[in-house]
C-alpha cells in the first residue's frame, strides 16, 4: 500500500464522525458531504507527518470550512425566504444503518436543528464542538479567531437559545405510538383526539418552498385544525425515521410529495415538521419507504 492509498484509508476510517460534524453545523446533507470533501483535498495538500493528532486536525478543518460556509449563506441568501427547515435525515424505519446512527446520534432532531439555525456561525461552530464532540476551548479559540474565554462565552450563549428545543423521546416505539395516532386522529377528522395527542404548546412548521415563507402555528388547536389540510393524502404515507424521531413520508406514482417528522415527549406531541416540496424532497436521495 503506498504512502497515498494509506492516507486515504485513514480519511475513510474518520469519514463518519467527519460527516456527523459537518452536519450539525450546516443542517444540510448535500454541503456536509461537500464540506468532507474540501476536507480531503486539504489533507491530500498537507503533509501528514507534521500532524500530531489526525482526527483532531481533520475536525479542525471541517468545522473551518463550515464556518466558511455558513459565514457566506448570511451574506449571500438564497430565495426571498432562506430561512428554510434543515435538511432531513431520513431511513426506511425497519433498516438503520450504522452511518444514520452516527448522524442522528445525541438527538439531534430537526427541532435542534431548527434552534442551530438562528445561532451565529460562531455561536454554532462553538456548541457543535465543545458540546456535541468535547472539542477544547483552546482548539475552537483558534478556529473563530477569538480568546478561550470569548469561545465559552460563545458556546455558552448558544446553549441558553438550545435550551429551548424539545428532546425528542428516546423510545422510537412510544414516538411511533404517538405519530400513528396523530395520523389516525387526523385521518378520521377527530379534532377531540387531536387535541389529546399534542402538547398545549405544540408548534407546527411547513416549508412549501424556497418562494413561501415557513409557515409557523402554535397551539393544539391551531394545529388539530391544520391537520384536517392534509387528510386527504394520509392513504399515501409511509412510515419512516427522521433524524431518530418517528415519521412518514408521502409518496404518489412514485413522486415524494410530503414529509413529516414527528418530536414526541412523553405521551404527547411537541413539535411537527414538515417539508412539502416535492423539488426539494426529489434532490434529497430519499430511500423507499417502508410499506
Amino acid at each position: 500500500m503506498d504512502e497515498r492509498d494509506r492516507l486515504a484509508e485513514t480519511f475513510e476510517a474518520n469519514r463518519g464522525h467527519l460527516r456527523a460534524v459537518a452536519y450539525r453545523m450546516l443542517g444540510s446533507a448535500s454541503d456536509a458531504d461537500d464540506a468532507v470533501q474540501e476536507t480531503w483535498l486539504r489533507l491530500s495538500r498537507t503533509d501528514e507527518s507534521a500532524i500530531d493528532n489526525l482526527r483532531g486536525w481533520l475536525t479542525t478543518v471541517v468545522a473551518r470550512v463550515s464556518l466558511d460556509v455558513l459565514r457566506g449563506r448570511r451574506l449571500r441568501p438564497e430565495g426571498p425566504y432562506p430561512e428554510r427547515l434543515p435538511d432531513p435525515i431520513v431511513t426506511p424505519e425497519s433498516r438503520l444503518d450504522p452511518e444514520y446512527e452516527a448522524l442522528v446520534a445525541d438527538s439531534v432532531g430537526l427541532a435542534l436543528l431548527v434552534v442551530l439555525q438562528t445561532l451565529t456561525p460562531a455561536e454554532r461552530l462553538a456548541f457543535v464542538l465543545h458540546d456535541m464532540f468535547a472539542v477544547p476551548f483552546d482548539d475552537i479559540a483558534r478556529i473563530v479567531d477569538r480568546s478561550p474565554d470569548a469561545a465559552r462565552q460563545l458556546a455558552s450563549r448558544a446553549r441558553r437559545r438550545v435550551r429551548g428545543a424539545p428532546e425528542p423521546d428516546t423510545d422510537r416505539r412510544r414516538q411511533r405510538e404517538l405519530a400513528n395516532a396523530f395520523l389516525a386522529a387526523a385521518s378520521d377528522g377527530d379534532f377531540a383526539r387531536l387535541l389529546e395527542v399534542l402538547d398545549p404548546n405544540v408548534v407546527l412548521r411547513v416549508d412549501q418552498g424556497a418562494a413561501l415563507p415557513v409557515l409557523e402555528l402554535r397551539g393544539a388547536e391551531a394545529v388539530a385544525r391544520q391537520a384536517s389540510g392534509y387528510a386527504h393524502l394520509h392513504p399515501f404515507a409511509r412510515p419512516v425515521q427522521v433524524n431518530g424521531t418517528a415519521g412518514y413520508l408521502v409518496v404518489r406514482e412514485g413522486r415524494p410529495l410530503v414529509l413529516v417528522a414527528y418530536t414526541g415527549r412523553a405521551d404527547r406531541i411537541v413539535e411537527i415538521d414538515i417539508i412539502a416540496d416535492p423539488e426539494r424532497l426529489e434532490t434529497l436521495g430519499l430511500p423507499p419507504a417502508d410499506g
